[in-house]
């Protein structure tokens, strides 16, 4: 036997009405509360000053491929590396020590920004204390620079210094090798013996046809001495001419280091913190942007909570209401059945009345 409920409670637009007009001062006050709270901050504050540093270097974005920023995306990838190196510990303990600020202050004074997708950014530096705003920008943008920059010069020239370490011991190998084996260029030697070789048997045989028995002989003698440097020089080379790879590989690489090295300078150069940044004017922040940029988000975050505590009031109400009986004459539902003989019972709502006990007794 199956049942089915006929009926169903829901919710109406008048009643979600009636409970934010019952709750009213909550839903008003704590946003009130909260942009009021927020305004007395803004306006019992010190006042702030600011200033913004222009970034434009175009000569470091795009360009060469040996450049560090190059591709369809190099201007956002300067701009992230310039925003994090203004804010990496590194940078803003320097700045600390240039300027004399707290690193704290700086980090929360400091905020870069990319003008559209260009390569050009703006440095803004915000704070109470009048005085250290142009100096904490110049101080920013130069030590930002030489973290992305100057880094790469010293970076190239530690690969320079390690290559031609590499080439001078090589060198030395090979020195150290012709003074153990008591010959020197080995390799250019047993060319130019076996070239002297051919030479010699070409010469023989010419002598051996016109009939000079005694040149021939000669050329045989030279010949049989060439061999026998040769044969004393065959086993030595392979060793020889290892070294000799070990030297090409040192010059080779040291080469590329000096290239690395010229374009990191011309890098840094590019970077030059005179050539690239220029700070603006220092002027006061205007309190009204302030109190437009803090109170409304502050009022907003207010009228969230009022709504989540208005929701958990009016659930407890309800809990508290369920757990209840009812009171004597109010309506109670009972349930009656009706059509025998059929496989579902439809089940209905029936009121029924209380009737006062003196009504019953007349």
């Amino acid at each position: 036997m199956k049942q089915r409920a006929v009926g169903s409670g829901r919710v109406e637009i008048v009643d979600y009405l009636r409970v934010a007009r019952r709750r009213l001062w909550l839903l008003v006050g704590i946003p009130l509360v909260a942009g009021a709270a927020a305004a007395l901050v803004v306006l019992l504050g010190p006042q702030q000053y600011a200033a913004t540093s222009y970034v434009a270097a175009p000569a470091l974005v795009g360009g060469s491929a040996a450049q560090q920023y190059t591709g369809t995306q190099a201007a956002n990838q300067f701009a992230a590396a310039f925003a994090a190196a203004v804010t990496s510990p590194q940078v803003v303990d320097q700045v600390a020590a240039d300027t004399g600020v707290a690193a704290d202050t700086l980090r929360a004074g400091l905020a870069v920004k990319q003008v559209g997708a260009s390569s050009q950014l703006t440095v803004t530096y915000t704070t109470a204390d009048r005085s250290t705003v142009a100096s904490v920008l110049a101080a920013t943008g130069k030590r930002a620079l030489a973290f992305l920059f100057a880094s790469q010069v010293g970076i190239a020239t530690d690969e320079v210094k390690t290559a031609t370490d590499e080439l001078t011991t090589a060198t030395r190998a090979i020195n150290d090798w012709e003074k153990t084996n008591k010959v020197s260029q080995p390799d250019k030697l047993y060319q130019s013996t076996l070239q002297e070789i051919a030479s010699l048997r070409q010469q023989q045989l010419q002598m051996q046809a016109v009939g000079n028995t005694r040149g021939a002989n000669a050329a045989a003698e030279s010949i049989s001495a060439g061999q026998k440097r040769l044969d004393a020089l065959g086993p030595k080379l392979p060793d020889y001419q290892a070294l000799l790879a070990q030297r090409d590989s040192a010059t080779s690489a040291l080469a590329s280091a000096r290239q690395g090295l010229q374009q990191a300078r011309a890098q840094s150069q590019a970077a030059d913190p005179e050539k690239v940044t220029s700070v603006g004017e220092v002027q006061p922040v205007s309190r009204v942007k302030a109190l437009v940029a803090l109170v409304l988000p502050v009022a907003g975050a207010g009228l969230l909570l009022a709504v989540l505590l208005v929701t958990v009031l009016e659930w407890l109400s309800r809990s508290r209401r369920g757990g209840q009986p009812p009171a004597v004459g109010r309506a109670a539902p009972a349930l009656t059945g009706a059509r025998r003989g059929g496989d579902d019972t439809v089940v209905l709502p029936v009121v029924s009345s209380t009737v006062p006990e003196q009504h019953r007794r007349r």
